[in-house]
């Protein structure tokens, strides 16, 4: 089959590289959200927080402003050991209404007192215990210099394994010894779950802790569909656009916005130095495609490839600290002939190199084959294995086929060897899929892969609308979501139509937390309903204002607040005499803000809308219904 190739860039340098990218000056070491549990066993809790600072930006980037996303292309960074980074969105800007703090969680253990962050959010609410709210938080520590790097939280947690010499140093094999590490003590702080709970999933396999031990940098967070549902964003430069500040920097964005993991699929210049960056400013997981690579060092050459030449760059990004690998061994040769009538064929670059590889000598999978060579790299370095689905559908015509199918199947029996080798596993789904076939999927995965934690890419739900398939994948992924499904792979506005700006991936990653959070709400995941009642509250107490905050979203324009309307235009009248002695409930207020008449009685005695001059001059055109729900 066809297979676009592209000319390799400065590649003799990356292995070179690959026994330094531990060196101290490329790195520097800490850290969830919400009130952890009580006491548990292997994890104290102190019943005190503590604010973090305030951000401090000095000396990151040449005139310290946030650079607008720009739509053209961009160069490639002239020094890859000298980038010109540019300041960051801060976490202050982001959230003017949030505070960044820490809950104290002592390892019993060890005897350690980890700081597990959290944003806490500030509510104008009067009533006992509901002055604020505590939610789970991604954006990493704050301030910090990216050539300097993230400080290293695991460092002493790492260097006491080590000094321990044990064998297999996977979070797996210590669950299956009953040890809570470091990193599960973590975990069940962020969810507010208890240690035990944690250590009981991620030893049978139905949750994973994605922690290389080669990066010291990593606020730990858990994989899992009794946890809750985690969101991944996608960067990488290519051959023609983007740079090292520009990746870094959409990182930061990641974080900022709530990623909880990122995939580095980088295909252009310094692919080894923009990884190594990366790694060392990011406290979130990290994982990549190694074949992509791979390809890069074979000149863009298919026929190139050898094992040889992938598991030597599996060893490099292993010692650079990825935290996972995405890895097509399901595509078989057997099952290629399935995909000939396909509508859009074999459309995961992965999948179809290795398609192309086991057509050109009729020989099967290398990655198969050498299946157990990969475990064994994975478990010395504590690297999760994301087991790649190349043969999912790329059309909505093609879902739930024979290809698809086949390869879900052997991602099973790959788990389990896995398993059996104590390397963390979750398994990569589609793709196009329309609403109605999603269950099947989900039933096939937890059934032939034996429960393990399930990676969707969306599924987008229908092939129509180009530029809006954040939108149309985001509806697939929260269903996908309520059912089981643990990480979703966000897709941003240029999904089939470019390489995605900062700005996209913000947008991308707005529609999969919505996703997510409708998700952990159809799960009854606990917790979860806490930030949906703050906000109802405020909604029903019309502290408009508040609720643009609770959101964590600033409004769209001047006075713009959340329901979509200027609310300094309308006034409501709400005091308590306002209100007769007996109110319904529910009650339902529909209204239109371009009243012309001064005054309208809307249900005699309980509010009174009084459209201004100024409201009444600049909204000549009809505006939409707002819906005020009044149900408590």
């Amino acid at each position: 089959m066809p297979f676009l190739t592209r000319k390799a860039l400065v590649q003799a340098v990356a292995v070179a590289l690959a026994s330094a990218s531990s060196a101290d000056g490329w790195m520097v070491g800490p850290g969830v959200a919400g009130k952890a549990a009580g006491t548990s066993t292997g994890t104290r809790l102190a019943a005190t927080t503590i604010e973090a600072p305030k951000t401090v930006t000095d000396g990151i980037g040449a005139e310290g402003v946030i650079r607008p996303a720009g739509s053209g292309r961009s160069k490639p960074t002239k020094d890859p050991y000298n980038p010109d980074f540019i300041r960051p969105l801060t976490f202050e800007e982001a959230y003017p209404s949030s505070t960044k703090a820490y809950i104290r969680v002592t390892h019993e253990g060890t005897g350690e007192t980890m700081s597990v962050p959290f944003r806490r959010i500030q509510l104008a609410d009067k009533d006992p215990g509901c002055g604020h709210l505590d939610l789970y938080d991604t954006s990493g520590p704050q301030g910090v210099n990216p050539r300097e790097g993230l400080p290293k939280l695991r460092k002493s947690w790492i260097g006491r394994r080590e000094q321990n010499g044990d064998a297999t140093p996977t979070q797996m094999w210590y669950a299956k010894q009953g040890i809570i590490t470091e990193e599960m003590a973590y975990v069940a702080a962020r969810e507010g779950m208890d240690p035990q709970f944690v250590l009981s999933e991620v030893a049978r396999g139905r949750a994973i802790i994605p922690s290389n031990k080669r990066h010291l940098e990593l606020e730990p967070m858990i994989v899992g569909r009794n946890f809750k549902v985690k969101v991944n964003s996608n960067i990488g430069n290519s051959a023609v656009t983007s740079s090292i500040e520009e990746e870094v920097e959409k990182l930061q964005w990641s974080t900022l916005w709530g990623a909880d993991t990122l995939m580095d699929l980088s295909t252009g210049k310094h692919i080894h130095q923009t990884r190594e960056w990366i790694m060392r400013n990011s406290p979130i997981p990290v994982g990549t495609v190694p074949i992509y690579q791979a390809l890069e060092k074979a000149d863009g050459i298919v026929e190139n490839l050898t094992w040889e030449l992938f598991r030597e760059t599996l060893i490099e990004q292993a010692e650079q600290g990825v935290d996972y690998f995405t890895i097509h061994a399901g595509v078989l040769l057997r099952y290629i002939p399935m995909t000939a009538n396909r509508m859009t064929g074999i459309v995961s670059r992965g999948g179809s190199i290795h398609a192309k590889l086991c057509l050109l000598d009729h020989k099967e999978n290398f990655a198969y084959e050498h299946w157990d060579d990969i475990l064994d790299i994975c478990a010395k370095y504590d690297i999760s294995l994301s087991i790649g689905d190349g043969l999912r559908p790329g059309s909505i015509k093609d879902a739930n086929d024979e290809a698809q199918f086949a390869e879900l199947l052997t991602q099973g029996e790959l788990t389990r060897r896995a398993w059996a080798k104590n390397v963390q596993v979750m398994n990569e789904g589609p793709g196009h899929v329309p609403l109605h076939k999603i269950p099947e999927n989900m039933r096939n995965q937890l059934d032939w892969c034996s429960e393990a934690p399930f990676y969707t890419l969306g599924p987008l739900t229908t092939d129509v609308a180009p530029g809006y398939d954040h939108i149309t994948s985001a509806i697939g992924a929260a269903t996908i979501g309520s059912l089981g499904t643990a990480l979703l792979c966000y897709v941003t506005p240029k999904e089939h139509l470019g390489l995605p700006n900062r700005d996209d991936v913000k947008a991308g990653l707005i529609a999969y937390r919505i996703a997510a959070h409708a998700a952990d709400l159809a799960k009854q995941h606990p917790r979860a309903q806490e930030w949906d009642d703050a906000l109802s509250k405020s909604r029903f107490e019309f502290r408009w204002e508040v609720r643009r905050r609770e959101t964590g979203r600033r409004g769209r324009g001047k006075g713009l607040c959340v329901l979509g309307f200027n609310c300094s235009n309308v006034r409501l009248l709400a005091s308590p005499s306002s209100f007769p002695a007996l109110l319904p409930r529910p009650l339902t207020l529909f209204c239109r803000i371009n009243l012309t008449w001064p005054w309208i009685p809307l249900l005699p005695g309980l509010i009174t809308m009084r459209p201004s001059t100024q409201m009444r001059a600049k909204t000549p055109i009809s505006a939409p219904c707002v819906d005020l729900s009044f149900a408590r």
